[in-house]
């Protein structure tokens, strides 16, 4: 306190770092809700199956492969690992979220098909620009 005092900048410096903390857990806690989601719904729901065949992927193995490497993306950026380990997870949610948008954009679909892939990417992107690692 007496060091804040003394200083206003490091008070507000320190503020701001727990503010961009906060964001970073309920963006990145939305991604990985988000994320979860989708891997329980690759493993589920016939009509995702479906889907994820019409866009020209296989129904078997890459589904669940996929699926259960989602699961472990979302322990990775939630657990408290190397940060090596989490820019990888960064860069397997954007191959995979870039993926679908280039597969929904070849096949033609509307909004409504891409828009979760779209906004799943946007929050991944914030995600990693508020990581406590990144100046």
């Amino acid at each position: 306190m007496e060091m804040a005092l003394q200083n206003p900048a490091l008070a507000m410096s320190a503020s701001r770092s727990k503010a961009r903390a906060i964001a970073w857990w309920v963006i990145t806690g939305v991604f990985c809700f988000l994320m979860s989601f989708t891997a329980y719904a690759e493993m589920r729901f016939p009509d995702v199956v479906r889907e994820f065949t019409r866009l020209g992927f296989s129904a078997g193995y890459f589904r669940e492969e996929l699926s259960w490497a989602k699961v472990i993306g979302v322990v990775v950026l939630l657990a408290p690992v190397p940060e090596r380990l989490k820019e990888w997870a960064y860069v397997g949610f954007a191959i995979n979220l870039v993926s679908a948008l280039i597969a929904h954009f070849a096949m033609g679909d509307a909004v409504a098909a891409w828009i979760w892939s779209a906004g799943s990417l946007a929050l991944l992107v914030a995600s990693y620009g508020l990581r406590t690692g990144s100046k």
